[in-house]
């Protein structure tokens, strides 16, 4: 397909830069080598991830530096002296950073490359492994050995995942991780037959390259049974208890699975560069929808992503949850930041109807015969008159009321931020105009594009 080679020229990364990208890592390792030498530990630098397999794109230079142990190290070694030589080849390459995971790792930039310095345990097999990360070993190794030439393919299905936006594993993404993508394109053999096989794969539900379910069946059957509510289940080649899709959630496979059927029908390249959106009016959208926007603003938390943005989503649902059993319908919801942070829902109304208990005087008073006139309903409890008054209550109230008692369940980092939040009705400040008319255009996610 022509179009598929117009796409390959742009993703593919060109012999000078690969030659760049080579010459670079080789200096990585180099500079790693030397500090482990200078420092006496007993530890091999090994590159992983899509540099290391090359199934990298054009323009992206991440590279995975994992500084792999003896399996007899301890882990309060591994990690001690890890972090240690991690920092030393960071200073080394100009720059770096701690960050964490299930154990510290060194970030660091050199040359315009993304370095991640990552200590594991050097291991054989799945029956050795210790730590999540030391897997990534033994995927690199088994994908370098049956990738069989078709590295472009797995180019193909990445850019058209990051188009779609379904690409990463990430738990604010939940989509395809990369090394998902290479099984998926080993095991269907090209980008085009594993678009033609989408429906099949959506039904079939496991994959099982390396024949865990018959060379391992009592643990291979428990992971299927544990993950049986996922979207696929996908055994790892290389570790029978390990679903690789895990991460992936329902809709970003099913957004996956109606833009493959759609790009079958009526292939074309926005599939894998979309244009920007064109935005419109945010409160036109409402006029014509008939819906209401609630908008909480807040300063947004010093936290990473993988922090953060999972916690405004247990919020925004916490907020759906607890409004709905208010009495207010919440259509959808959506949650981020730009300058600060914000959760938007939109909901049915903004008021509702609520009945007070009106107290009134003694029946034998002289005001009784007054109350009784007034008011359409009245009953006597003991000496005294009673009625009921609607009232209109604002969901802004509601809400309020709902967080000072505690009653919605919100990210553990975001409950004093989120009380203080300013509430907006039906309008937003400009900075989240864009954001406003693409959620409830429903073209941030739209299916149909």
């Amino acid at each position: 397909m022509e179009l598929l080679k117009e796409v390959l020229e742009k993703i593919k990364p060109s012999e000078k830069e690969r030659a760049i990208v080579n010459a670079v890592t080789k200096e990585i390792v180099g500079i790693a080598e030397e500090e482990i030498e200078k420092k006496g530990v007993s530890a091999t630098p090994r590159l992983v991830g899509s540099i290391a397999k090359d199934t990298y794109l054009a323009g992206d230079h991440d590279v995975d530096l994992f500084l792999a142990f003896p399996l007899e190290t301890s882990l309060e070694e591994l990690r001690k002296t890890g972090l240690e030589l991690g920092k030393s080849i960071g200073e080394r390459l100009g720059h770096y950073e701690v960050a964490y995971a299930e154990h510290p790792y060194v970030r660091s930039t050199y040359k315009g490359f993304e370095v991640d310095i990552v200590p594991c345990y050097n291991v054989k097999s799945w029956k050795d492994v210790k730590t999540a990360v030391d897997r990534s070993l033994l995927h690199t190794e088994w994908v370098i050995k049956n990738i069989n030439g078709r590295n472009d393919e797995v180019r193909l299905l990445k850019r058209f995942l990051k188009g779609i936006k379904a690409y990463g594993s990430e738990v604010y993404v939940r989509g395809f991780s990369g090394y998902l993508t290479e099984l998926l394109i080993i095991k269907y053999g090209s980008f085009m037959n594993l678009l033609e096989n989408v429906e099949f794969l959506g039904k079939s539900k496991i994959i099982d390259l390396e024949g865990w379910l018959r060379k391992e069946p009592e643990i291979a059957y428990k992971t299927v049974e544990r993950e049986k509510e996922s979207p696929l289940i996908v055994i790892d080649p290389v570790d029978p208890r390990r679903n690789v899709a895990s991460a992936l959630s329902w809709e970003k496979f099913g957004v996956f699975y109606f833009k493959a059927r759609e790009f079958r029908e009526k292939p074309r390249l926005e599939f894998f560069f979309p244009p920007k959106k064109e935005t419109g009016d945010y409160k036109e959208i409402l006029k014509k929808k008939g819906t209401h926007l609630v908008t909480l603003i807040f300063p947004k938390p010093e936290l990473i992503d993988d922090i953060l943005l999972p916690q405004l989503e247990r919020s925004a649902k916490g907020f759906e949850k607890s409004l709905k059993r208010e009495g207010f319908e919440v259509f959808d919801l959506n949650w981020g930041y730009v300058e600060r942070a914000f959760i938007m829902l939109e909901v049915d109304r903004v008021e509702r109807t609520k009945v007070l208990l009106k107290p009134g005087p003694e029946f034998l008073s002289e005001r009784a015969l007054d109350f009784y006139a007034k008011n359409q309903k009245v009953w006597i409890r003991g000496k005294r008159l009673y009625s009921e008054k609607a009232v209109k209550e604002s969901i802004v109230d509601v809400i309020e009321e709902l967080l000072a008692k505690n009653q919605v369940a919100l990210g553990k980092n975001l409950r004093e931020p989120i009380k203080e939040a300013e509430i907006l009705l039906n309008f937003v400040p400009p900075e989240l105009e864009e954001e406003a008319y693409l959620f409830l255009s429903k073209e941030k996610w739209n299916i149909k594009g």
